[in-house]
């Protein structure tokens, strides 16, 4: 008796390609994880919804029971009011933007510059007393802001940068977190790569340009993420190092509205809010994929 030969079955177009889904089109058996990610992804949106609908709010709605997600009569009220609050101070509010995009900018790139260096150095380069600093990084995380808040108050004074932009970098110029995150993706490229770069004649600075940089952009990416909104959103070193207003930051202005002016200035504190909100969420869609990365792990194949 002759084998019947039978062709294999063509995978249905737009359902399962054996056992697997094809994710560039819709089945049925898809249907169970739309079930639970659309309605966990409204719960997450809610509140980025609700600040940004807040800001545009009359007095009367922000104090309506129960709270209010959308707004019925948008104004842009509250902005004006607060542009016109920041005028009658003596110090327009550009000034303390200006302020907060330096400090923000020059703690950003001086930060990535100490990480990468520094991860370089404690995972490929041979020196004495390299355990024991790593050591001392991972002890530092342990310690919160407050903690540290009087030897880092000293330390600003006795170097001569009260009352400086330095006194708002230097306190977070460098993060521990940054600085381990870094390393653990610098753990992962092979030493062979190195020491062939090494017989090519390169040196550490090209190593660090053609090499590093290029195999740890997932964690930089993290590295700005995280950085800016430490620095964006702080308001210890305006109150602690700084008494000069025009070199005070924008957080710490917004931060005096919603302090000084709790109820008549609700508008105002939630224009401000925004105005504080929007740039972390923009940074971060815009490094969104980065961040994915890094939070799987999968810095190098």
């Amino acid at each position: 008796m002759s084998k019947q030969l039978t062709k294999p079955k063509k995978a249905k177009k737009g359902g399962y390609q054996g056992s697997r889904i094809n994710p560039t089109r819709f089945s049925l058996g898809q249907l169970k994880f739309y079930f639970i990610l659309i309605p966990l992804a409204m719960f997450m949106i809610i509140p980025v919804v609700m600040i940004i609908n807040r800001a545009f709010m009359p007095l009367g709605e922000l104090f309506a029971f129960p709270p209010r997600v959308i707004v019925k009569n948008p104004t842009i009220n509250n902005f004006r009011d607060l542009l016109s609050l920041s005028g009658s101070t003596g110090v327009p509010m550009s000034r303390y933007l200006l302020n907060s995009v330096v400090i923000t900018l020059l703690t950003v790139l001086m930060n990535l510059v100490i990480s990468v260096t520094g991860a370089y150095a404690l995972s490929k380069k041979r020196f004495r007393g390299k355990e024991k600093l790593f050591a001392i990084n991972q002890l530092a995380l342990m310690f919160v802001p407050t903690a540290v808040a009087v030897p880092r108050y000293l330390v600003i004074m006795n170097s001569g940068m009260f009352n400086t932009f330095w006194a708002q970098i230097m306190p977070l110029l460098a993060m521990p977190v940054v600085l381990f995150l870094v390393k653990q993706f610098v753990d992962q490229i092979p030493d062979a790569l190195i020491e062939a770069a090494v017989v090519d004649g390169a040196n550490d600075l090209t190593i660090i340009r053609r090499i590093i940089i290029p195999l740890t952009r997932p964690a930089l990416a993290t590295a700005v993420v995280l950085t800016f909104q430490a620095v964006w959103g702080s308001v210890e070193a305006s109150n602690n190092f700084i008494t000069d207003d025009t070199l005070r930051t924008l957080a710490f202005y917004l931060n005096s509205i919603s302090t000084n002016n709790a109820v008549a200035g609700a508008g105002m504190v939630a224009a401000a809010s925004v105005i504080l909100f929007l740039p972390n969420l923009i940074i971060f869609i815009v490094m969104q994929s980065q961040v994915m990365n890094t939070m799987s792990h999968s810095g190098i194949k």
